[in-house]
């Protein structure tokens, strides 16, 4: 015989044994590793999003690990059923408990409980009765029972399954949830190949043969039932976020029909003022003006706020929108969290004038956060607050140091190359409250000359509008304010980076 023919011949001889006896050859330890790998995988989905629907997975994936590794013979494996002892003993109640999670990660999955409320009563009443018939085995062997008794109600076990399976493929038939194909075609792949398993295990036990080459046929269920499932969860979890992205843009709308309305608003104030201008005394008219001007303060703020709103959202979003297209999921859903919390926190400041030190420093921690995305957190950030402040009582005008960390970023940081580092600090001193906010950007100087190259420039008020709004609060607590910008050198007169010191009176709540 030619020897290719004979590598041939030795090679197809190897490959049925390893299908034929999966303990020995090691293919049971494969699927039990890609098992694994999933249960751990969205256990880490879970603790990072807090879905239960990535817990029962992985829990439903860990009990069928358990229900198998009885069978593992080689590897690592083996090592880590000498440390079981006992408990890997228990292959028809680790079975149990597959099968019962499964129940409830369908439910949550096709969100059963809401679609059929009643269905779904009566199949978790039936749940907790099975379970409890199954905790009453275990109870009783643990206690010294024979082992026999928890085999037979198993067979008692599998009847009573097989009828709640069935009620339950009715609810997924009947679902209108898109996504209950997955769970169908999965769900019937496994019941397939186990039927397939069991006929070749009764064949191979009436012909007195190892009935090892049956489990094969369970073990390839397995694993394309679990490759279907994972897909099913992953386009869960994209529908969720299109959802996210629809609600961004409605907001986003809601925020341009707020601009208009702010408009006219504004110009109805002006209005009144030159109504009133030619009515009242002189006295009365320089009061009127000064409500008007910290009106007008507001309002400029309240501008700014929707100028900057819509520009901020549109590039956040599109960062975010980028980790989708990249399939980077995780990125894009922590955040998109963070994006989430700082626009609710923006639009709830946005009501009030003033607001908490510790409403501030978040607001600031998740602008710096969010705006990072487009500079691949390429920002090292470092809050230093000090613990002596009463973060939670202080209060301080709203929004007040976003512009200082904005001018930090995109005129000093985003031109910088290297290491790129903004530190916020907040500190009682002297019985004032003393802010300072650093970079080590380009500075002032050199950022007037790239401003100068730009073919678009757009005329900031937000710094003009921090003074007169500080010029306000302070006036309103008799308090004095002290900010200064302060741009920094080396030894050799390099700019190295801008400081901004901001002192104000504490008012408390």
């Amino acid at each position: 015989m030619p020897l290719y023919n004979v590598l041939l011949f030795n090679t197809l001889q190897n490959t049925n044994n390893f299908f034929e006896f999966p303990y020995q050859s090691g293919f049971l330890d494969f699927v039990l590793g890609g098992l694994t790998l999933l249960s751990v995988y969205h256990l880490f989905l879970f603790f990072q999003n807090r879905n239960k629907l990535y817990l029962l997975y992985s829990l439903y994936l860990t009990f069928i690990i358990l229900s198998q590794i009885r069978f593992a013979q080689t590897g690592f494996i083996t090592s880590i059923l000498d440390h079981m002892g006992i408990f890997k003993e228990y292959g028809e109640i680790y079975t149990e408990t597959y099968h019962i999670i499964y129940f409830f990660f369908a439910f949550k999955f096709l969100e059963i409980k809401e679609d059929f409320p009643k269905w779904y009563r009566y199949l978790i009443n039936a749940l907790y009765i099975i379970g409890g018939f199954c905790a009453l085995k275990f109870l009783y062997y643990a206690l010294g029972g024979s082992y026999s008794y928890v085999e037979q109600g198993y067979f008692v076990f599998v009847i009573y399954i097989l009828i709640l399976s069935i009620f339950l493929y009715i609810l997924f038939f009947k679902s209108i949830r898109p996504l209950k194909y997955y769970l169908i075609t999965g769900s019937l792949i496994l019941l397939f190949f186990s039927v397939l398993s069991l006929l070749k295990y009764l064949q191979y036990r009436t012909e007195g043969e190892s009935i090892e080459p049956s489990y094969i046929y369970l073990y390839f269920g397995f694993i394309l039932e679990n490759i279907i499932f994972s897909l099913g969860l992953g386009k869960k979890q994209k529908l969720i976020l299109n959802e996210r992205n629809q609600a961004q843009e409605n907001l986003i709308n809601q925020l341009e029909e707020n601009k208009k309305l702010e408009i006219e608003v504004r110009k109805k104030l002006e209005q009144d003022v030159e109504l009133l201008q030619a009515k009242v005394e002189r006295d009365k008219l320089e009061r009127l003006t000064i409500q008007y001007e910290r009106d007008l303060v507001e309002l400029k703020l309240a501008s700014l706020r929707s100028q900057m709103n819509p520009h901020f959202i549109f590039n956040s979003l599109n960062s975010i929108k980028g980790f989708i297209i990249d399939n980077e999921q995780e990125n894009a859903v922590f955040y998109l969290n963070k994006f989430s919390k700082l626009i609710r926190m923006i639009l709830s400041s946005s009501m009030e004038k003033n607001i908490s030190l510790a409403q501030e420093i978040e607001i600031a921690k998740l602008y710096v956060n969010v705006e990072n995305i487009r500079f691949n957190n390429e920002i090292l950030f470092t809050l230093n607050i000090d613990k002596e402040l009463s973060l939670n009582t202080i209060k301080v005008p709203a929004l007040l140091f976003q512009p200082f960390l904005e001018n930090a970023i995109w005129h000093g940081l985003a031109a910088k190359e290297g290491r790129k580092e903004l530190l916020f600090s907040a500190v009682k001193k002297d019985g004032v409250l003393k802010v300072t906010i650093k970079d080590n950007g380009v500075g002032r100087t050199k950022s007037s000359e790239y401003k100068k190259k730009k073919l678009m420039k757009r005329e900031s008020f937000g710094m003009k509008l921090t003074e007169d709004r500080l010029e306000n609060f302070v006036a309103s607590n008799k308090g004095k304010y002290h900010l200064t910008i302060k741009d920094l050198y080396d030894k050799r007169g390099q700019a190295v980076g801008t400081l901004v010191k901001v002192k104000l009176p504490i008012v408390l709540n």
